[in-house]
């Protein structure tokens, strides 16, 4: 930077030396060229000055601004110029008119105004510096918010950690108020100090620097340039490592930049945020979250593993020739990783957060055994100083390693309740069809904690909660392997989802109802045949409910009942049994638009897949097809063209066939 400011420089301090010269050889207008080498001098005297302060001078102001002062220059040497002449000649075919004097010492006034200004602003600061309002350079008298902007943003480089903070809460007003101020701040170069702010800072600047790059991540092209400036590093340090407050600001921050450039998920990925992001969701929800926590055991000497397995510490020096692993001591860890925060042990939901626990630790304890018995030779030829030492060492570790989260317990619960939810708002948004994001929250304990939050959860963590499930699931129905591993039918975790999500759809009155009913359609293929409650709480929605509500309803019964889903007769059946054909002729017939074909794409599934029913005869479903093909709108959509001549035919086999007997 240092270099390039100088180079900067380099032209405009030639030419003030030109002009001082040049007015010493003046013919015409002596005093007047006097008067500009005055000004010229005062000017120079700045350029120098900035050029010895260019490691500190704000590179975007100073590229406007000594640009501009290069091209007064540049005028004043030429004005010059035509007064040296001594040709008698030319003085007389030279006009010099009598205002351009003026009107150059004017724009020499400005451009020393700018430098001036420059220097202020750029200049570092101390704890005792009193940065009050600078004022507006001439530069600026057509766009008076890029000056403040400059300005804000040169506090933000040079001033005192509490001078950074307020210039951090200027720029986070400026970018609030209007789109094109937030682009201001970024091409200016706002974001590596809010980022240097954020790493830096105390906690009201960091609060304040996370928030101004969350509001700064308004499109794609400004999130980009945030991601390029290194945002994703500083956000997974301070998800680590910061106060909770300002972790769930940076949270809130991470879900903006996700929302508005899907392509950064990785990038946050990469950082490890995902499984910070978790570590805030499980706190307090379940005690033991994370994959990466049944690890830490394994840490442990090699040692002190087999004399755990035979229920010996490594102080009591037992022998450890046996192989067998002790099951009742994973057990026991498994067990203590219960759920907390109200829920008792004793409840459905503990029950499945043990479980699960259980299933997770049970997977490594054959590979902890084998690794305990080809070693236990070597382990043995350890002192018990040694193994004394490696304990000490292994305590050393988890306290430096739980020293980040350390005091969480002691925030206030609504701080706790908005870590949580922007926790599950940033995981909303990075699980938005990514594929290996998804595939990462579901091997973690992600999914019992949306469902325990979705149960216990204030407000606005549970619709989080309830929406991050709603993208995790839509991943899920398109790709199989995500499917069959996340949401298998035994998995404990995969259950008590499916048993909130249908809890909140067969209550019907909450804002949780549309991303539950999504969900619920998206795991359509993973339910097995023996699942028959999914269906009624559904059929129940498409009779006489908002439209919002009736449609989503409509599209999750089509999941089910689709010649896609493996079980569709069965779920046919079950919209059959449910009345789900009486509704569904209200809204082909009555329904707004946007429901009725939908809803006349339903019928035809459930009259292609069980033509035989009674129920569709004493319905007369087939007269409802036939109006239906005189509907130019229906008819228009493609999947009503392909199903619904189909969908009739069979239906009149059948019933024709009915009606011989």
């Amino acid at each position: 930077m240092a270099e390039i400011v100088k180079q900067i420089l380099t032209r405009p301090v030639q030419l003030a030396d030109q002009i001082t010269k040049g007015a010493d050889d003046a013919i015409q207008f002596k005093p007047e060229c006097l008067e500009l080498q005055g000004k010229t001098k005062k000017l120079a005297e700045l350029l120098r000055q900035a050029a010895r302060a260019s490691n500190d001078l704000y590179e975007r102001p100073t590229r406007r601004i000594i640009d501009e002062t290069e091209q007064n220059l540049e005028k004043a040497l030429g004005l010059v110029d035509k007064c040296r002449t001594r040709s008698l000649l030319k003085r007389v075919f030279t006009i010099i008119p009598s205002t351009a004097f003026r009107k150059m010492i004017a724009q020499l006034d400005n451009s020393i105004g700018d430098v001036s200004w420059l220097l202020r602003v750029s200049a570092p600061k101390t704890g005792d510096d009193d940065i009050g309002y600078l004022g507006l350079p001439p530069i600026a008298s057509n766009e008076p918010i890029l000056c403040l902007i400059w300005e804000q943003i040169g506090n933000l480089s040079t001033g005192s950690l509490d001078d950074r903070s307020d210039a951090a809460t200027s720029l986070v007003s400026l970018a609030r108020d209007n789109e094109r101020y937030g682009k201001l701040i970024i091409e200016e170069g706002g974001v590596v100090p809010l980022l240097k702010l954020a790493k830096e800072g105390k906690s009201e600047g960091q609060e304040n620097a996370a928030r101004c790059i969350g509001l700064l991540g308004r499109d794609q092209e400004s999130v980009e340039q945030i991601v390029h400036a290194g945002v994703c590093s500083v956000f997974a340090k301070m998800l680590k490592d910061g106060q909770m407050k300002v972790q769930a600001l940076v949270a809130w921050a991470v879900s903006e930049l996700a929302a508005h450039y899907p392509k950064c998920q990785d990038h946050f990925a990469q950082n490890n945020v995902i499984r910070l992001l978790v570590s805030h969701l499980a706190f307090e929800t379940i005690e033991e979250h994370s994959r990466y926590a049944i690890t830490k055991r394994k840490k442990m000497s090699i040692h002190a593993v087999i004399l755990d397995s035979k229920g010996q510490s490594p102080r009591s020096g037992g022998s450890s020739g046996g192989v067998q692993h002790d099951h009742e001591d994973e057990k026991h860890v498994a067990l203590q990783m219960k759920p907390v925060g109200g829920l008792q042990a004793e409840t459905q939901m503990a029950n499945v957060v043990s479980d699960t626990m259980e299933r997770r630790t049970s997977d490594n304890k054959l590979n902890t055994a084998v690794c305990g018995t080809s070693k236990n030779v070597k382990t043995l030829s350890l002192n018990q100083g040694q193994n004394q030492q490696q304990q000490q060492q292994q305590q050393a570790q988890h306290v430096l390693a739980g020293s980040s989260i350390k005091g969480r317990e002691f925030e206030h619960p609504d701080i706790k309740a908005e870590m949580k939810a922007m926790a599950a708002r940033a995981l909303w948004f990075l699980a938005k069809g990514n594929v290996s994001i998804c595939r990462s929250i579901t091997e973690s304990r992600a999914l019992l904690c949306f469902a325990v939050l979705l149960e216990k959860g204030q407000e606005e963590v549970k619709y989080n909660s309830a929406m991050a499930l709603m993208e995790i699931t839509s991943v899920a129905e398109d790709n199989t392997d995500l499917r069959r591993t996340a949401f298998k039918p035994t998995s404990p975790a995969a259950k008590a989802v499916v048993d909130q999500l249908l809890k909140v759809v067969t209550d019907a009155n909450s804002e949780l109802l549309v991303p539950c009913i999504k969900s619920l359609g998206n795991l359509a293929r993973t339910y097995r045949a023996t699942e028959t409650r999914i269906i009624d709480p559904l059929v129940k929605l498409i009779d006489e409910k908002e439209t919002e509500v009736m449609l989503e309803a409509v599209i999750a019964l089509l999941k089910f009942a689709c010649s896609d889903n493996y079980l569709h007769v069965v779920h046919c059946k079950s919209i059959i049994q449910g009345s789900g054909v009486k509704h569904l002729i209200q809204l082909v017939y009555f329904g707004e638009q946007i429901v009725q074909v939908p809803s006349l794409i339903l019928l035809c599934y459930i009259a292609l897949h069980v033509p035989d029913s009674e129920v569709l005869a004493q319905e007369e479903v087939l007269i409802v097809l036939e109006w239906a093909t005189k509907q130019g709108h229906m008819m228009q959509d493609p999947q009503v063209d392909d199903l619904l001549p189909e969908a009739k035919s069979r239906l009149e086999l059948y019933q024709s066939r009915g009606s011989r007997f």
